[in-house]
């Protein structure tokens, strides 16, 4: 039984006490959360927004740098003047975006650029170039220096291993890729023998056969004067060697003074700086000599030496013309 003091005490505490306010639930997981949020004053200031960078203005060609303006020259024409490569070689790197002029690559055909203009060249060009051979045969008569024609088989015909010199002292082994555009640099003709280049590679060509050449190519002319065919050079008018060394013209174009003398009483040795069609053939003729036999034994620096006739060689890395 409750004691009076207890019921009123119950009944006090029951009348006097103010209804209760629910508490509103708390998250479980923020209490949890708490541990591993920084405090308010230990994170990190946010971050502006980054602005977003301005696209570089495109560069802006100088006046007369790419057009027509006076002076102004073709690029793949100038590259071959400065000896950078050939006309070909340059379209062909030209389209694939490896020449970069002032700063700024060049893709298009046909531009044209001021003849001081800095002319860099991409690496993958330049390893291209490196790869690029030139071939030394000891042509033979009866074989035409470039295409076939009249029946009559090209000189690039002895490229082929089982020509290869055994005296070849470079350490490029042969592969048909050597074949593809290789072109002779300064002909012979069909009734012609010695040394022919043949050459992949545009510098070579323009270094020999290019408008501006001054390379030095060495022939031995077996001739005959008239009926005489021995001791010629007894019978051949002083006067007119020194009109094959100089006073000569053809289709009415003065010639380039030639070294010309006698290595023998039939055979003349001629130096050229020029190489037009058959010009040893015609200049003999101006003078009443008959050409019986010609052989190139020199073109600059590189000689025919002791290489076969019908075989060929590399032109090696510590050779030039």
């Amino acid at each position: 039984m409750k004691s009076a003091y207890a019921n009123r005490t119950d009944g006090d505490a029951s009348a006097s006490a103010a209804p209760r306010v629910p508490k509103a639930k708390r998250d479980p997981r923020s209490l949890d959360d708490s541990f591993d949020r920084p405090a308010q004053f230990d994170r990190a200031a946010p971050k502006p927004a980054r602005k977003a960078r301005p696209e570089p203005a495109p560069r802006h060609r100088d006046e007369g740098e790419f057009n027509d303006a006076p002076g102004n020259l073709r690029l793949s024409k100038l590259m071959s003047e400065l000896g950078l490569c050939s006309r070909r070689e340059a379209d062909e790197w030209i389209e694939k975006g490896w020449v970069t002029v002032d700063g700024t690559v060049i893709d298009t055909l046909g531009t044209k650029v001021r003849p001081d203009a800095d002319i860099q060249i991409d690496p993958a060009a330049q390893a291209m170039q490196m790869k690029l051979v030139t071939i030394l045969i000891h042509k033979p008569v009866g074989l035409v220096s470039g295409q076939a024609e009249d029946g009559y088989e090209p000189a690039v015909t002895l490229v082929k291993p089982e020509n290869h010199w055994d005296g070849d002292q470079t350490d490029t082994r042969f592969s048909v890729a050597h074949l593809r555009q290789l072109a002779p640099a300064g002909r012979l003709d069909i009734d012609s023998t010695g040394l022919l280049v043949l050459t992949q590679d545009g510098r070579v060509a323009k270094q020999l056969i290019g408008g501006h050449s001054e390379i030095d190519k060495e022939y031995l002319v077996r001739v005959a004067y008239g009926d005489v065919e021995t001791d010629v050079e007894q019978h051949f008018p002083l006067e007119s060697l020194e009109q094959l060394r100089h006073g000569l013209e053809l289709d009415g174009v003065p010639l380039k003074p030639a070294v010309v003398d006698w290595q023998n009483g039939e055979q003349l040795r001629f130096v050229l700086r020029e190489g037009k069609k058959r010009q040893i053939r015609r200049m003999c003729e101006l003078v009443g000599l008959e050409v019986v036999g010609l052989k190139r034994v020199r073109m600059g620096r590189v000689m025919l030496g002791a290489l076969p006739p019908g075989q060929w060689r590399y032109l090696g890395p510590d050779e030039s013309f």
